[in-house]
């Protein structure tokens, strides 16, 4: 499921998530290595024409993890104002080889060239935040169920 059928299903949700992302630049993406342990990287990411995508430096490691195995886990960066939680994203990533799709992205983001693109896949959107400096609130996001809210002390 790409970020357009994630905003179509959970559209309050997919608005702080794109907020939060959109504040800041630099986010927390984690891969996994050959062994299976985790890799975690700085990335910048994009929402454009209802996808998520990721934009990386020729042959990364963040990049060969995710030619070998796409899932991934992309943390927003909380900045300063941790006040209104955290966003998680989790999927796959594919890369995109198709020519006038990545002529599109460099057209609108103008990244140093040779790149690495990913059309991410989701398969879960997580937001944390305190509520009432009392609650931990967990809303949890996954295709085809609605958004499940658990709330703990």
């Amino acid at each position: 499921m790409n970020w357009a059928a994630f905003t179509t299903a959970a559209s309050e949700l997919a608005a702080f998530a794109e907020e939060r992302f959109g504040a800041y630049r630099h986010h927390v993406l984690a891969t996994l290595r050959r062994d299976g342990s985790p890799r975690t990287s700085g990335l910048e990411v994009r929402f454009l024409g209802g996808e998520l995508w990721l934009g990386m430096m020729p042959d990364s490691l963040k990049a060969l993890d995710l030619l070998r195995d796409p899932r991934f886990a992309l943390q927003a960066n909380p900045g300063a104002d941790v006040g209104s939680g955290d966003v998680r994203v989790s999927g796959r990533a594919f890369e995109v080889e198709d020519g006038e799709t990545r002529a599109a992205y460099v057209e609108e983001v103008e990244p140093p060239q040779p790149f690495h693109l990913f059309r991410t896949e989701l398969t879960e959107v997580v937001r944390t935040y305190v509520e009432d400096e009392k609650y931990l609130v967990t809303q949890v996001w996954k295709p085809g169920e609605p958004v499940r809210t658990l709330k703990r002390t």
